[in-house]
């Protein structure tokens, strides 16, 4: 079931918060796995069809699921390669690229499946969606990104967490980590940072005290600066101990941070993740695809926040329904804005994956620290190329 979370409309609840995590958690690391083997993959050929998914726990990486291509990928050393980039390079992680166990059981894509993305075969002779499914698009004009202000936040603080980590700021600093951030909000507006929760990964070498007072101070004070007051709540490793962490003490699994990837709770989601997919899913195309128009909408001034929803059935190329709500922040008629977006953008499986020229090998990057909201040329989902004819279309 899906619902739509619109906290800043109609309700009396002030504070939204949204959470992220590094590229060491474990969920994280299976997302960047699969994302980059299905990398390897369209480097070789850009036609290559795949679904992979990705366990890992103490001492064991699984990568299983369904692909058909011409490459040939070796899947292992990819495995070790993400992991090393990671940063699980140390035994006294309790998971090291060099030593840890990677079983591979990737099968072929079903030819019931197949026959309903390759142009020319079954019932329907387009190339279909590679299933059924609703994804959904969102964009606001909170931050420059047109994205909601405390998913950005909490991206911010864990891509900080990684950086001082790795430039050797905090040197005592392990992979895994988590943020959180509560934003409140006055009349709709983000006033201020209310509460910050960071969970740092980290050595046995230095004292809760000590990580407490560097955390806050090279990481938290400058991503949230003024934002925050003398009210602001700030929770640092709050059970006092954060030792053991990564796959040893969490097992990860590909999928499983779809909010993370998203919107941070703001809006809606679908249920179907991205990573690992191939771009005939549209579990991802389609949602790169329904962000890429919300954030056009918005854009174009034609909203000030737009949510879209499309929907598919599994081999057959027009959406069985496209809908769009703007919370009461449309500028003309939903009506007329939900117009403009069929004549504007065509979201057939194969028209959007050409727009937005998604068979490149770009996927692995989007696999940690969210897939929107992101300024990389790679993500052509978050141009605005299509505004001003938005704009002029509604006399605007």
């Amino acid at each position: 079931m899906c619902r739509t979370v619109n906290f800043m409309q109609k309700s009396s609840l002030r504070l939204v918060t949204s959470e992220s995590v590094t590229e060491g958690h474990p969920d994280k690391i299976c997302d960047q796995i699969s994302d980059g083997i299905y990398d390897e993959m369209i480097k070789q050929d850009p036609d290559s069809h795949a679904g992979i998914e990705c366990f890992c726990t103490t001492g064991l990486v699984l990568v299983g699921g369904e692909a058909r291509t011409k490459s040939y990928v070796n899947i292992e050393q990819t495995v070790r390669n993400v992991l090393r980039d990671i940063g699980y390079d140390k035994q006294e992680y309790g998971f090291c690229c060099d030593d840890v166990g990677v079983i591979v059981t990737l099968h072929e894509q079903s030819p019931d499946i197949a026959q309903g993305v390759d142009e020319g075969t079954g019932e329907f002779k387009e190339q279909g969606a590679g299933d059924q499914g609703l994804m959904w698009g969102y964009a606001c004009d909170e931050t420059p990104e047109l994205m909601p202000l405390p998913i950005m936040l909490a991206h911010r603080l864990t891509k900080r967490l990684a950086e001082v980590r790795k430039t050797g700021i905090l040197p005592y600093l392990r992979p895994d980590g988590k943020s959180q951030v509560t934003v409140e909000y006055d009349n709709g507006k983000a006033k201020r940072v209310e509460t910050v929760v960071i969970a740092a990964h980290h050595s046995d070498k230095v004292n809760i005290k000590k990580l407490r007072a560097d955390i806050r101070e090279k990481v938290i004070e400058p991503v949230l600066g003024d934002l925050m007051d003398d009210k602001t709540k700030i929770f640092i490793n709050s059970t006092g101990r954060f030792i053991i962490g990564g796959p040893p003490a969490d097992a990860g699994l590909t999928g499983r941070k779809i909010i993370v990837d998203t919107y941070g709770g703001v809006g809606a989601h679908g249920g179907g993740c991205f990573s690992g997919k191939c771009v005939t899913k549209v579990d991802r195309s389609g949602a790169y695809m329904a962000r890429y128009v919300a954030k056009n909408v918005v854009a174009a001034g034609l909203a000030d926040k737009c949510q879209l929803q499309v929907a598919y059935a599994i081999g057959v190329a027009e959406p069985v329904g496209i809908y769009a709500q703007t919370f009461d922040t449309n500028k003309i008629p939903e009506d007329k804005i939900i117009e403009l977006i069929k004549k504007h953008f065509d979201f057939r499986p194969k028209a959007i994956v050409d727009k937005l020229d998604l068979k490149r090998p770009i996927y692995r990057k989007t696999a940690a620290y969210g897939h929107f909201g992101r300024n990389d040329k790679d993500f052509t989902w978050e141009n605005t190329d299509k505004a001003e004819d938005l704009k002029k279309d509604a006399g605007l």
